[in-house]
């Protein structure tokens, strides 16, 4: 059981004028669907999970918006797949192993997305960046 693909369907920045003062910025995951995906890898064909998904990035006071929507294929054995599709027919849940695999990978893959398209918008990172401090001498 692993995750064997990714891929980003839709990319969308919006941009206003300029604000002044201070900007914070949101970020949030959503699985938004799951549903069962047939892959074929080599000659064998296996059961699988694809799960779509949408990130957004919201920088307030209504400045600007990132919202990056994709989907994740997630590769695990037959009686798995039926139960974690029951699961989620039911009650919009999923095994947390596998939500938490997943949600990472979306997040990983998301975050360095919206940093590079923050910077191609000149628009603040979503994500804190690390910072180098000097101290003073005593």
């Amino acid at each position: 059981m692993a995750i064997v693909g990714f891929n980003f369907s839709k990319l969308t920045i919006e941009r206003s004028e300029a604000v002044k003062g201070k900007i914070s910025i949101s970020n949030n995951v959503s699985i938004k669907e799951i549903e069962e995906a047939n892959l074929a890898l080599g000659e064998a064909k296996q059961k699988g999970l694809k799960f779509t998904f949408e990130f957004t990035s919201i920088y307030e006071p209504k400045f600007a918006s990132i919202n990056i929507h994709g989907s994740v294929l997630y590769l695990a054995d037959s009686g798995k797949v039926t139960a974690m599709l029951a699961e989620w027919g039911k009650n919009k849940k999923i095994d947390k192993d596998v939500m938490t695999e997943v949600l990472n990978t979306v997040l990983t893959k998301c975050n360095v997305e919206a940093l590079i398209l923050s910077r191609d918008f000149n628009l603040p990172p979503p994500i804190p960046l690390p910072k180098v401090e000097t101290q003073k001498k005593s």
